[in-house]
């Protein structure tokens, strides 16, 4: 088996730790990042649906920093939101849009669940990396 070439942002190892998972993996000159959530420090989520949107988008950009990436590296995006039909709106056009970079956009798609361990929204994302990065 060959050695994933794991990335960590800055704290939030022992979420990584107890839930076993890598935060991001760079492989064949992608990063490949995993779903992030508005999680606080201790793991739990933070308040508030607008805030947790927000301190999930932080999440992933440091996670895209630590790789030398920025959002404007990132080509496909999946969102998952509890209850989209009443959340949809107000994530996508007040929260997401001072996130999301430049057109042309990513591609993106969006997915209603029923459970996010306590969350609202998850973002995961695959960026290409920089040339410096690689």
């Amino acid at each position: 088996m060959t050695t994933r070439n794991v990335v960590f942002p800055p704290g939030r190892h022992a979420l990584y730790e107890r839930h076993r998972y890598s935060p991001a993996i760079h492989s064949n000159g992608f990063l490949f990042v995993s779903g992030q959530v508005g999680s606080l420090e201790d793991g739990s989520p933070q308040q508030g649906l607008k805030e947790q949107v927000r301190l999930a988008f932080e999440n992933l950009n440091s996670i895209l920093a630590a790789a030398g990436c920025s959002f404007d590296d990132v080509v496909d995006v999946t969102v998952f939101m509890v209850d989209p039909a009443s959340t949809f709106e107000e994530i996508w056009s007040s929260v997401v849009s001072e996130h999301w970079g430049n057109a042309p956009y990513p591609t993106v798609t969006a997915v209603g669940v029923t459970w996010l361990s306590g969350f609202d929204f998850e973002i995961k994302v695959i960026a290409k990396l920089p040339q410096e990065s690689l």
